[in-house]
């Protein structure tokens, strides 16, 4: 069991959970959580009571990549936080939100949100706001490419 801190620009945490590695290395940690929240529609997409995530964390990325699927399986997409590199511990990751998003569904759809937030945020400091514009490039140059996780869109 690991515990996820995720905090806003500032370092002040916003919420946090538990779920369990499946896979770690010095640079990167996989865990498998649930939702366990109410019923949330996004308009994209929603999450259900016990959807599966699995989550990728990444000490030299400025990303994270959530793979989501309902309860039986099926593949709902991946919502993707742009983020400072994680902070890898043997009990807890923790992970400085940059407040812009991407979801992808799973046949390629990609849509950028919240940069109406990202740009008018003024907590976010010049190396945040770069790395998040780093982020953001490279991980839609991963979903472009069809690489990684990315692998499987149809």
């Amino acid at each position: 069991m690991i515990t996820v801190v995720k905090q806003n620009p500032l370092g002040e945490r916003q919420i946090q959970y538990s779920g369990d590695v499946i896979e770690r290395s010095p640079d990167r940690v996989i865990i498998q959580a649930s939702w366990t929240q109410p019923s949330k529609e996004l308009g994209y997409t929603h999450f259900e009571p016990g959807d599966r995530f699995i989550e990728y964390y990444y000490a030299n990325r400025w990303f994270n990549i959530f793979d989501i699927a309902s309860a039986d399986g099926k593949r709902k997409g991946w919502y993707c936080n742009i983020a400072e590199p994680a902070l890898l511990f043997a009990e807890r990751i923790e992970q400085i939100d940059l407040l812009l998003d991407v979801w992808v569904s799973p046949t390629g759809e990609t849509l950028i949100l919240d940069e109406d937030e990202f740009h008018s945020n003024t907590t976010l400091n010049d190396e945040q706001r770069n790395g998040a514009e780093r982020g953001l490039h490279d991980l839609l140059a991963i979903i472009a490419a069809r690489q990684e996780m990315f692998s499987t869109i149809v």
